[in-house]
């Protein structure tokens, strides 16, 4: 892609907003390089040349395993627009028709990706510098690629995070906790229980004891909410099984800190367990003049504190991400681009008064 092209004069809003229709070919282009976490590299090569195609300085921030988030700025950035590269699995190609386009990340996060990108251009085309673009890889588990770029902030004052938020301004995300849970026994030949000791029913019982735990509720986010998501163990019908697991997930908002002494009280009688991520609920600051919301997912934003007070919107809807539907519609993708200068603009004038 080129340069952007400031046109004089009266036509200048027009032909840039014609240049702006890029935002559909790069989220194309984002979407038809497979980036499931643990393999973002290439995407973040990808649009880190289209970066610096465009004159950004661009840096590749080295995360384990040879992944990178990619760091643009133009000048020293006051604010800094972000999202992140990962996508859950199965990857499926970009497809279009009038009105959306479809494939895997096509609104968990790439299209957000590229209306960032299209706002950062217009902003930069009406003469409005240092503006900064960070793409981190990870947040779909573990958010190893926040944790690091957090570790190396760049002094800025605001942070613009993208998700599908319908373009609403989020005010507050719930948090994300993860629980592995191991339930361990001793094989024996099903015909003869009596000699084994059945790990799955050690898991079962821990699990339904989970199930009958009231969950907190908060009258912004409301519930907490629980989901096993994965159970395995045994490896035969007609063996008594000597090992099972299974991985929890915890939608959690305030007050959900009082809960977890009693899930280890019922997961420790049984089995072992392991916290593997716990984010906090996160409520952010209110704009003037824009459609606000809440959200039931995580964000990176609680890992991403040093880089500046948090804010939250981006196109699309979280009903169809992470589903073989996955889509985003080509309006909600211009809007965000609107969305998004506005934002900077209302932020710049909090720093100037």
């Amino acid at each position: 892609m080129s340069m952007a092209v400031v046109c004089p004069g009266a036509v200048a809003s027009r032909c840039f907003h014609e240049r702006d229709m890029d935002y559909i070919e790069l989220t194309k282009a984002l979407i038809n390089q497979e980036s499931v976490t643990g393999n973002e590299r290439a995407c973040a090569e990808l649009i880190a040349q289209r970066l610096r195609d465009r004159g950004y300085a661009v840096e590749l921030e080295p995360v384990a395993n040879g992944r990178a988030n990619v760091f643009a700025s133009d000048g020293s950035p006051e604010i800094v627009f972000s999202t992140h590269l990962d996508t859950v699995p199965p990857f499926f190609p970009a497809r279009e028709d009038d009105r959306f386009i479809y494939g895997r990340g096509a609104c968990d996060a790439k299209g957000i990706l590229a209306a960032q990108v299209a706002a950062a251009e217009r902003l930069r085309a009406e003469g409005l510098r240092n503006l900064g673009l960070l793409f981190v890889v990870g947040e779909e588990t573990l958010s190893d690629g926040a944790q690091t770029a957090n570790r190396n902030p760049r002094g800025s004052r605001f942070l613009i995070n993208g998700e599908p938020t319908d373009n609403k301004l989020i005010l507050a995300t719930k948090g994300f906790r993860r629980v592995d849970v191991i339930a361990r026994g001793r094989a024996a030949h099903s015909a003869y229980p009596q000699l084994g000791e059945s790990a799955v029913e050690k898991l079962l019982d821990a699990l339904a004891g989970l199930r009958r735990l009231p969950l907190p509720s908060d009258p912004l986010l409301g519930p907490c909410t629980m989901n096993i998501g994965v159970i395995s163990g045994g490896c035969a019908a007609n063996v008594i099984p000597d090992r099972a697991e299974a991985q929890i997930v915890f939608r959690t908002v305030p007050g959900c800190e009082a809960l977890w002494p009693e899930v280890e009280r019922i997961l420790g009688a049984r089995c072992e367990f392991t916290s593997v991520r716990n984010t906090m609920p996160l409520r952010m600051e209110k704009l003037d003049g824009f459609e606000t919301g809440v959200a039931a997912f995580t964000t990176d934003l609680p890992n991403l504190t040093a880089w500046g007070r948090p804010l939250l919107l981006g196109p699309g809807t979280i009903e169809v991400a992470h589903t073989e539907n996955e889509r985003i519609a080509k309006a909600d993708l211009a809007r965000a681009v609107e969305l998004y200068c506005r934002m900077v603009h209302e932020l710049k004038k909090r720093s100037a008064d």
